[in-house]
């Protein structure tokens, strides 16, 4: 009864904070919200804060949403996916959305782990650094020492972890968050119908999943160990293990890494490192990540990139990941291929084909709009090719053709274009997209070319010969039945069947192919 007073209260509120950051420029796609933003001018004294006249919409909506907590920072990250919401501008400077809050207590940390291991923290961990290293929206991370036992007669050993914590009273605040959202989507859904396309409720919906799975740290830890087992024979990408015996729903703990950040271009250069060798590695295990596994670390902000003193490239922070199933590979793999031998047609082509585009569009129209994303691109040099960019544009136009937005791909477009960002400020020369064509390439010709389908159709007959006894077996079966007058044909007066022969005969062949095929 009291949901509706309770979250107007708190729209005036995040309103004013909006005012002060001059960002209330979204309450311009919703109608009738004049009255709201007037009167949160007035709440704010018509006041901005220091700066903020000198930057772009979207920086000034980041700093807005950080202001108001760690719900709205992960909506602001949701909202970076999507440019065909809210533009690529905006969509590209929320990329940048600090993730950094101030840090809890020592006291609250230690806590937490005690309840969470049901033992104390100086039984847990031989050491415990009650400073921590990192601060974010919904953990904090600390350094920490524990004892492992060696094999055999050996002493105890000291490994080195890093310890991440779920901040106190988490759950709550976003469950709070979480409401208003659920609300506004509510309101929204059922009173603007032009609106009712974009599913606002089941989009707060999938957002309020994701978040429930990010606070649980045993899924992060779950995510941190297939993407180690995948790269486990390249020494070269480092993925720290789970110490499994100290992670919970609410500490996770993994090994600790060791490395200069990957932004930190001074440090990189004076320890001597090849920064294009840093690029060229970070472009293969990308590509690795979404051709070869179709699961991919999806928040590749500098922050969570180190490179070790041997030159490895190695990442933490597994909160976010994206999965791409095979036949969204296949798609993007032939689209990137397109674009770049400029072969707009392809490009087309497999949008039908995935039927990302209603059978009912214009092929032509379609293949047009395409061409006008490729050809201002095409003859560039390659660093200053943008494949981010190029797939942002083609989401908007995809859009006007009711192209249904895929999730998967505008979580790849925003992982695309952090580390394009990276990739630039390391080795502005280099693009890395140009680095992995020609394992696309490759991986396209064992995988896309007449080998791979004639395996893919051997695979299918030697599945279908399996499954041909059990196919015999039940055509006996039938015909035992029929025999035994348990089963009885539909005769005319005639004594034989209404139905030809070969009707009879096709029937039965049917049902044996889709016995087999089954």
């Amino acid at each position: 009864m009291l949901r509706a007073p309770r979250n107007i209260l708190r729209l005036i509120g995040i309103a004013r904070t909006l005012a002060r950051y001059d960002a209330l420029f979204p309450a311009d796609w919703l109608p009738a919200t004049g009255g709201l933003v007037f009167a949160a001018r007035i709440l704010s004294g018509f006041r901005t804060a220091p700066g903020i006249r000198t930057m772009r919409p979207g920086e000034r909506l980041a700093r807005a949403l950080q202001d108001l907590g760690p719900s709205f920072i992960k909506f602001g990250q949701m909202l970076s996916t999507r440019p065909d919401l809210v533009g690529e501008n905006i969509a590209n400077d929320l990329s940048s959305l600090q993730d950094r809050l101030p840090p809890f207590t020592s006291a609250e940390a230690r806590s937490a782990i005690e309840n969470e291991f049901e033992r104390s923290v100086e039984d847990i961990f031989e050491h415990f650094e009650d400073t921590p290293i990192a601060a974010a929206s919904i953990a904090q991370v600390h350094f920490a020492r524990v004892l492992v036992q060696a094999e055999g007669e050996a002493p105890a050993e000291t490994h080195e972890v890093a310890v991440k914590v779920l901040r106190p009273g988490i759950e709550r605040a976003i469950e709070r968050d979480l409401d208003l959202f659920r609300w506004i989507a509510d309101v929204v859904e059922g009173t603007q119908p032009r609106l009712r396309r974009l599913k606002p409720v089941d989009a707060v919906e999938t957002f309020a999943e994701s978040l429930r799975w990010e606070m649980d740290l045993r899924m992060e830890g779950a995510a941190a160990s297939e993407l180690r087992g995948n790269f486990n024979n390249d020494p070269m990408y480092v993925v720290p293990a789970v110490d499994w015996e100290r992670t919970g729903r609410r500490v996770l703990t993994t090994e600790w890494i060791e490395g200069t950040p990957v932004h930190n271009v001074d440090e990189l250069l004076a320890a001597g490192h090849d920064l294009e060798a840093v690029v060229a590695k970070a472009s293969q295990s990308f590509f690795l990540q979404v051709f070869r596994d179709g699961f991919f670390h999806a928040d590749m902000h500098p922050g969570n990139a180190f490179v070790r003193a041997d030159g490895a490239l190695c990442v933490v922070d597994f909160g976010i990941m994206g999965r791409l199933d095979q036949p969204t590979r296949y798609f993007l793999a032939d689209m990137l291929l397109g674009f770049v031998t400029g072969d707009y047609e392809r490009v087309a082509d497999v949008h039908f084909q995935a039927n990302y585009v209603p059978a009912t569009t214009d092929r032509q129209v379609f293949h047009q709009a395409i061409r006008a994303i490729g050809e201002p691109i095409f003859d560039r040099p390659p660093s200053e090719i943008s494949i981010a960019r190029l797939l942002a544009q083609l989401f908007q136009v995809s859009e006007r053709f009711h192209m249904e937005a895929q999730p998967e791909l505008l979580l790849l477009q925003k992982t695309m274009l952090l580390a394009e960002g990276v990739g630039r400020r390391l080795a502005p020369e280099l693009n890395m997209w140009q680095l992995a064509l020609p394992m696309v390439e490759e991986w396209m010709r064992e995988n896309r070319g007449p080998e791979a389908r004639l395996a893919e159709v051997t695979a299918d007959v030697i599945h279908a010969a399996t499954r041909l006894p059990k196919a015999v077996e039940a055509v006996e079966q039938a015909a035992s039945r029929i025999a035994d007058g348990e089963v009885r044909l539909n005769l005319g007066h005639s004594g034989t069947p209404q139905w030809p022969l070969w009707v009879t005969l096709g029937i039965l062949a049917a049902l044996i192919l889709s016995e087999i095929l089954r």
